[in-house]
């Protein structure tokens, strides 16, 4: 899909300070050069999962494009967040000793701290009350925790890929003794990515210039480690999953959501299966209309393959789609 005409994007970037003294996050901003008013009905707020940052994650031009700059062609104010320790944003000082020697870092509610903080600073920066969020995997629960307690500052909710309570072994969790982060390398990532997928189907599912573009702005990210073709991932979140999704306690309630919410989910997604999504769904009881699209022939990163523009498509459709009596 071509960019429509005479819509130049125009990008910006900001570190701007978290809850913490000396912890910046890295804020990205894309919007249309001709974007002069700006509403609560056309922001938007992306945050990506437990592993990689959100600045590899939605702004990666694929066939010409990313999912930033789709959204931004169409009159969006679009934003992406990287959670400290993540991408750009500031490592905490744990990630400059051996793993070992701390605590599993970065677990949910700091994450979510650091989405009020980016919230505080779109909603003030452009003078709105409200905006839209989208997060992926774990930031479905940063995203949808935020919301049950802030509803009056969402105005549509978009969950890709939710977590839930587990019933089979998180993918990302290696087992046993855990530090404050994980080294993740290069290597591995496509055979981790495809899990599930055919054979026959992987080489269309995720290209391999994709696939290569992805790996090249990633592993050079600010979260790259020690050595090159690896990557630093807080823990936090494995911990999480240990003492909440594992032990069948979830960390928000859905109930306490009262804002429109679309669940996208892709059929060969092992990360999070489809039993989380039909959970999350079930509990959106005080949401005043939900969705749920189901996606075939697409993984955990369904946004980053072959069938991307189908995850666009709804997305578009939930944000501009006005409700009828």
């Amino acid at each position: 899909m071509n960019k429509p005409a005479g819509t130049d994007i125009v990008a910006e970037e900001f570190m701007i300070a978290s809850d913490t003294p000396g912890i910046e996050l890295f804020v990205r901003n894309k919007r249309r050069a001709d974007l002069a008013t700006f509403s609560s009905e056309k922001t938007i707020l992306f945050v990506a999962g437990s592993t990689y940052p959100a600045s590899t994650s939605f702004d990666l031009p694929l066939a010409g494009m990313s999912w930033m700059d789709h959204l931004a062609s169409r009159g969006h104010d679009v934003y992406l967040v990287d959670i400290r320790g993540y991408g750009n944003s500031t490592r905490p000082p744990e990630m400059a000793a051996p793993a070992a020697d701390n605590a599993p870092i970065v677990r949910t509610d700091v994450a979510v701290r650091d989405i009020a903080a980016t919230i505080a600073f779109i909603r003030s920066r452009r003078g709105i009350a409200r905006l839209n969020l989208i997060g992926w995997s774990w930031g479905t629960t940063q995203m949808a925790s935020y919301t049950a307690g802030h509803n009056e500052a969402v105005n549509r909710l978009v969950l890709l890929a939710p977590q839930w309570i587990r019933e089979t072994p998180s993918l990302a969790d290696p087992g046993g003794a855990i530090g404050a982060y994980r080294i993740v390398d290069r290597a591995a990532a496509r055979t981790r990515w495809l899990n599930g997928v055919p054979e026959g189907k992987q080489a269309e599912v995720l290209p391999e210039p994709w696939f290569e573009a992805w790996a090249d702005a990633t592993f050079a990210s600010g979260q790259s480690g020690p050595v090159p073709g690896q990557l630093m991932a807080p823990n936090g979140t494995i911990q999480d999953a240990r003492e909440y999704w594992a032990a069948g306690k979830p960390l928000y309630d859905p109930g306490r959501i009262t804002v429109p919410v679309l669940i996208v989910h892709a059929e060969w997604d092992r990360d999070c299966p489809i039993e989380m999504s039909r959970a999350v769904f079930g509990r959106l009881t005080a949401a005043p209309w939900r969705r749920w699209v189901e996606i075939g022939e697409g993984t955990h990163s369904v946004f980053l393959e072959k069938n991307r523009w189908q995850v666009f498509d709804a997305v578009d459709g939930f944000l501009g789609e006005q409700p009828r009596i």
